[in-house]
């Protein structure tokens, strides 16, 4: 079949016109959806500030230039960018100065962890395990959280474990006589492993080794160790090796250590959970878990960076699609031009349920992030105050905490990921390009997968946490707390009655009321298995990460749905909306409907309309608004750092001009042009065979004379 196609080859296609149309039309405000977004009017503004400080600060601004960049110039341009850093934490909060550097992991994710490791995981290791005047010497009176004198790694990794902290081999060995503990690597395995800060930066680290007291293994403790002495020169004892090269975030000094017999004061170890007195007796946490509260900071703020970053790719593939004409849809008309990308439902079922679940990050990422500040706050009071029942509250609330986390780290992450390489799909072969941000994107972001817990790993655990409370509440009667209090209802929804029909699909209520179903009723069935299978966890290990996956977007549509119905700009209710309606529809109902059908949470019926009917129609209806949703995550066109993705929507000459101006056209023959040219000129295979394959020689030589 012939297609007759009409090209006007005088006249250039102009992507810009048609994004301005689009946000001419725009039918909500989108500085009071950012409000929404941010969470407030005043957080709004402050991110609106730190964006314009950054983008006009030559030195942290990003640019299509670092596309280009070496490993060493990423490490000597991120080592820049701290100390140029240092100067703002010294005039801003320490709560500021996370959210600024929360803004910085979008556009320079190196220089976020670089700084992060150290301000993050480092000083969050002193105030998680230290005692108040640990926290108060080593991160106040020597400056440490100012970025001056110390610059800290957190070694917790090592070679041959990495999720199971519990089997971490360094050993931290006290010495009575001397009261000193011993830090020691007993073999290669124990090495510590992938430590960010440690090839270069570091001058100490917050080392995790196995405490032994009199000949007793007391478990993983923390110790602050040095590592490089005031004129960063290497202290004995300790040996330090880059890790080499990595999938992304070439920016990051990973780096390996190994100590040999290393020591340091008793007084070096932190000791606010536990203690070692110097007659070396041992006083132990009333929870081990209480010891990785660093690492839920860091969980915390990787759900945040799920939706920083999904924002970002999102917004380029949106508005790629909307200034991309491609072919013509069936129904257009003769003298129709090609049309839009984001016309083709195809492309709308690919993009606008990224854009809703987006949505549905920022408010989750919120929500989270005040209920770990709060509970962080309100257990440090406890503590400080000898307070039992405070202390006793608080670990509750930790452990609620810890699953919280978990599960949304895991969830978001994964799914971000996914966003990132779906995006760069949408955008076709420019996708591929390096400055159009999705490959650096994707490859700095793969990691927030498997580092500070193991994705699948995290979800196990906290199914796993999800049967014990059911468990608790079928068996014992035991009421649950915190995230898993909808787990108190077990007994009256387990069954096989159907939650949710075709009519219930508009309200994410509903929706929300089915996922508790669903998680209930999956917890059973696993609990159900785990008895039949004599207690093996191990045989229900992708039931337990689904369970979290659900547990995750129980959260997000909760949290969601909670702060829709608590807004004040009622104007903007009608697009949040249709956007709950699509992430509860198109991302938990049918990428979970395998779960849904089995505990006939909902009919089939339901399903085949969700994916015939429902989701086009929502997808139909929120495409007018797509350029304004996107607008309102307010990112600058420095925060993009894309070819494909400013917002003058003007693809092809943005595109253009950097390719340009990244690679000038030039007339000189490549550096490797010699070893083309003798591949071009290579003589016959005859005159390179010397002629001993010719007619000739075989004449001659198969003679018989």
């Amino acid at each position: 079949m012939t297609v007759n196609t009409t090209i006007n080859s005088k006249t250039p296609p102009n992507p810009r016109n048609q994004i301005e149309l689009e946000r001419n039309n725009a039918q909500f405000d989108i500085t009071k959806m950012n409000y929404f977004l941010e969470g407030s009017k005043e957080r709004s503004e402050e991110v609106e500030r730190f964006i314009q400080q950054m983008e006009r600060d030559p030195i942290l601004a990003a640019s299509p230039k670092q596309y280009d960049f070496t490993k060493a110039e990423h490490r000597e341009w991120t080592a820049k960018k701290i100390a140029r850093l240092s100067k703002y934490i010294e005039l801003e909060t320490f709560d500021e100065f996370e959210r600024r550097i929360s803004l910085i992991s979008v556009f320079d994710p190196q220089l976020h962890t670089r700084i992060g490791v150290h301000l993050g995981l480092f000083i969050g290791c002193l105030r998680g395990n230290g005692s108040f005047d640990q926290m108060g010497y080593w991160a106040l009176k020597k400056e440490t959280a100012f970025v001056k004198n110390i610059y800290g790694c957190f070694a917790m990794t090592e070679l041959a474990h990495g999720s199971n902290v519990a089997g971490l081999e360094t050993t931290a060995t006290f010495d009575q006589e001397e009261d000193q503990f011993v830090i020691n690597t007993p073999h290669i395995g124990a090495t510590k492993w992938w430590i960010g800060g440690a090839a270069h930066s570091a001058t100490h680290a917050a080392v995790y080794a196995r405490l032994i007291v009199k000949g007793k293994d007391y478990g993983v403790k923390t110790f602050v160790v040095p590592l490089r002495d005031s004129k960063h020169d290497l202290l004995p004892g300790i040996s330090i090796g880059d890790i080499g090269a990595k999938m992304g975030r070439d920016g990051i000094d990973n780096g390996w250590i190994q100590f040999s017999s290393v020591r340091i004061p008793r007084y070096f170890m932190l000791q606010k959970y536990t203690k070692v007195t110097a007659d070396g007796d041992v006083k132990l946490p009333p929870n081990d878990q209480l010891s990785y509260s660093a690492l839920l900071s860091g969980r915390v703020v990787m759900v945040k960076d799920a939706f920083r970053w999904s924002s970002r790719v999102i917004t380029i593939a949106t508005r790629y699609a909307v200034g991309r004409r491609q072919f013509k849809a069936a129904t257009a008309k003769p003298d129709d031009l090609e049309s839009k990308l984001i016309d083709y439902p195809l492309h709308q079922r690919r993009l606008i349920p990224i854009l809703a679940l987006t949505y549905a990050f920022s408010n989750g990422a919120n929500v989270l992030a005040e209920t770990s500040s709060k509970t962080l706050e309100e257990l440090d009071d406890a503590v400080a105050d000898e307070n039992q029942a405070g202390i006793d509250a608080g670990i509750e609330s930790m452990k609620s905490l810890f699953i919280a986390s978990g599960s949304l780290k895991s969830t978001c992450t994964w799914l971000t990921l996914k966003n990132i390489d779906e995006c760069r799909q949408a955008c076709g072969g420019h996708g591929y390009s390096s400055y159009a941000g999705f490959g650096k994107a994707f490859n700095d972001f793969a990691v927030q997968c498997t580092w500070e817990g193991d994705n699948n790993i995290l979800g196990m655990s906290v199914g796993k946490q999800l049967v014990k409370n059911i468990s608790s509440v079928l068996k014992d009667g035991v009421q649950t707390s915190g995230i898993l209090e909808f787990l108190n209802n077990s007994k009256s929804i387990i069954g096989d009655k159907v939650i949710l029909t075709p009519n219930d699909l508009k309200n994410p209520r509903k929706v929300l009321e089915a996922v508790e179903v669903a998680i209930v009723r999956a917890s059973n069935q696993a609990l159900i298995t785990l008895d039949a299978r004599n207690q093996d966890w191990d045989y229900i290990g992708a039931d337990l990460v689904q369970l979290s996956k659900l547990l995750a977007h129980f959260f997000l549509l909760k949290s969601f749905l909670d702060k829709v119905d608590s807004i004040p700009e009622r104007e903007l209710v009608p697009v949040l909306d249709k956007l709950a309606q699509l992430y509860s529809a198109s991302i938990i109902l049918e990428g979970f409907s395998g779960i849904f059908l089995t505990y006939k949470v909902v009919s089939t019926e339901t399903i085949s309309y969700l994916s015939a009917e429902h989701i086009p129609t929502l997808c139909t209806d929120l495409r007018p608004h797509v350029i304004p949703l996107t607008d309102a995550f307010q990112l600058s066109d420095m925060m993009i750092n894309s070819s494909l993705g400013s917002y003058d929507g003007n693809i092809y000459e943005n595109y253009y001009k950097i390719v340009k101006d990244n690679n000038p056209p030039y007339i000189d023959k490549a550096p490797y042009s010699k070893d083309f040219e003798a591949l071009l000129n290579r003589p016959s295979l005859e005159e390179r065979q010397r002629d001993e394959i010719s007619d000739e020689a075989q004449e001659i030589l198969s003679s018989d004379k």
